[in-house]
């Protein structure tokens, strides 16, 4: 009975030799110099029906890495690019990982699977570790070594908003709009629908996405208010004249069409689809309201970077790595990524849509396609780089628009910061590519302590000082100040 086949419908099943032959991964020219034999040797142990044994094995006979099999998450966005690329590239394997890259419903669900465990990591909105940790919404301790890119993101609103918006808008002299545009062209339209009693609702991805972060700052620089957030209004809609609501990225272009809101403000390609679709128009980037903005980061849990410092290490420098590639030769890979993020498992938009901004130009009203060469930026201006200063800013907006409900210190937003951003773990990447020959000194901030020069390089020209929360919330003229607070509706306090 010992030599019956286990599997009719598989004559090979009875000779565990064959299966391992056959079904052997096929591991590649990067891994197999990696490990040599003995990795070889894991592998073979690994996939035998009588080792019981995972493909961990083969990382674990090189010494690599703590944890070799990883998934990881992303939302259908053209910047979770450096993840694509450090798989499609074989960066990851490179360091003896083995990635999947699994697209997620929505920012929700993502941060809840990081938390879970059911993925190892994601590509996440800025805010989300920073919320985490804070405690407004979920409570975790997330972090991030790992910054992705800058810029790339967008405000888009319906054909017809931008019909009444236009004679507001000053022209040069070839006719066209000249930019950036304030949401002061936008005040009359608003006004003239909540003097009909119509709400005015734009969308955002998330609470705690850059997106609602830069919509509210453009809206509140124009002088707009965009409302506020408090422990009894979960919305951000307390005193709003502009209506702000969650629409996930890949949805803004069909919830602009059905009406349901007004205009948006989505990472790439959502916007240009809507340019594409001919039902909207992009009337500022978010590098026109900030120069050279963060924008999306790589989050962890504190306990898997705990747990598994070498993979984190190995992720990283990956990572950078991909990186360095998106932006190399003056985007001369951009057309080769643009192919690669138009397949079904990552973006899943059609090339020309995501070229139209990932190559070096931006379309706002069809047509009027202009040179943005930093549009998206992924390595150049130290964009990887996990700076304090950039959490801390996200961390203002939080406590401007009510999600941090009471007065905090400026000593409480540097600890922080250096709770959920993590340069240590970045510079230890960073100085094994240097060590490797993968990566010049000079691409990496070494002198920085974390916080960026001040800037003024808002489209308000206001002036942030990173290590100065406080004095950069009292120049805001909309927001909350020192002593306020959002109660019954109402602010109050001093």
């Amino acid at each position: 009975m010992s030599d019956a086949n286990p599997d009719p419908q598989n004559p090979d099943a009875r000779n565990p030799d064959i299966m391992t032959d056959r079904f052997l991964p096929r591991l590649s020219r990067r891994l197999l110099l990696a490990g040599g034999a003995a990795a070889l040797a894991a592998a073979a142990a690994a996939c035998s029906p009588k080792a019981g044994k995972t493909v961990a094995a083969v990382s674990g006979a090189a010494g690599a890495v703590e944890k070799a099999q990883l998934t990881l998450g992303f939302i259908k966005l053209t910047d979770m690019a450096p993840l694509a690329i450090a798989k499609e590239l074989g960066y990851f394997e490179d360091e003896g990982l083995s990635v999947a890259l699994e697209a997620q419903a929505n920012w929700k669900v993502l941060l809840d699977r990081v938390i879970s465990g059911e993925l190892d990591g994601a590509h996440m909105l800025a805010g989300q570790p920073l919320a985490a940790t804070i405690g407004f919404g979920t409570k975790a301790e997330v972090i991030t070594p790992f910054s992705m890119d800058l810029n790339g993101n967008g405000i888009t609103v319906a054909n017809k908003i931008w019909a009444q918006m236009k004679p507001h808008v000053p022209k040069m002299a070839d006719g066209r709009p000249q930019h950036p545009i304030s949401a002061a062209a936008m005040k009359p339209v608003v006004e003239a629908y909540r003097g009909r009693g119509e709400p005015f609702n734009m969308g955002m991805v998330f609470p705690v996405s850059t997106h609602n972060y830069y919509l509210r700052y453009w809206l509140a620089a124009g002088g707009l208010h965009p409302g506020f957030y408090s422990p009894d209004d979960v919305t951000g809609q307390t005193q709003a004249q502009v209506l702000l609501s969650v629409t996930p990225p890949p949805q803004m272009p069909a919830t602009l069409e059905a009406g349901t809101i007004l205009g948006y403000c989505v990472g790439e390609p959502w916007n240009q689809q809507a340019v594409f679709k001919g039902i909207g128009v992009p009337v500022i980037t978010d590098d026109e309201i900030w120069t050279n903005n963060p924008e999306k980061v790589f989050g962890i849990t504190k306990a898997f970077a705990e747990a598994n410092p070498q993979t984190v290490k190995a992720l990283v420098k990956a990572l950078i790595r991909a990186g360095m590639w998106l932006d190399e030769g003056g985007g001369k890979n951009r057309m080769q990524a643009v192919q690669i993020l138009s397949r079904p498992d990552y973006v899943g938009a059609d090339p020309a849509v995501i070229a139209n901004s990932m190559t070096g130009t931006f379309e706002y009203e069809k047509g009027d396609k202009r040179a943005i060469p930093d549009f998206n930026v992924f390595f150049r201006h130290f964009a990887t780089y996990p700076y304090y200063s950039d959490a801390v800013w996200f961390l203002s907006q939080m406590r401007r628009w009510g999600q941090i409900a009471e007065d905090k210190s400026d000593g409480w937003y540097a600890d922080t910061a250096k709770q959920v951003y993590r340069p240590d773990l970045y510079r230890a990447a960073a100085q094994a590519l240097v060590d490797e020959g993968k990566a010049a000194k000079a691409d990496f901030p070494w002198d920085t302590d974390g916080y960026k020069p001040v800037t003024s390089a808002f489209i308000d020209k206001i002036a942030y000082d990173g290590r100065k929360p406080n004095a950069y919330l009292q120049s805001q003229k909309i927001g909350l100040k020192a002593g306020q607070k959002v109660a019954g509706g109402k602010v109050v306090g001093a």
